[in-house]
């Protein structure tokens, strides 16, 4: 799936969710490359709605969202749809 991120230095965000609905392959365009990755790196495998449980409402700095609010908000919108 991917995802255009609104708010943030990432531009958009891609993963995949496997039949139990686990993430994997998550990228994302822009942002801080370290800690994305780092996100990345600890997410893979996860449920999603662990993730989301843990992220969301995440704020970075004086901003309303931050790039782990957007991969919540992301991973709502696939187990959604």
């Amino acid at each position: 799936m991917d995802y255009k991120t609104r708010g943030t230095c990432s531009t958009m965000i891609h993963f995949d969710l496997d039949e139990n609905k686990c993430v994997h392959n998550l990228s994302f365009e822009g942002g801080c490359n370290g800690n994305l990755g780092g996100i990345s790196k600890l997410v893979e495998g996860m449920p999603a709605q662990k993730v989301i449980d843990t992220l969301e409402g995440t704020r970075c700095g004086f901003k309303k969202t931050s790039c782990p609010d957007q991969l919540a908000k992301a991973l709502k919108a696939a187990l959604e749809s």
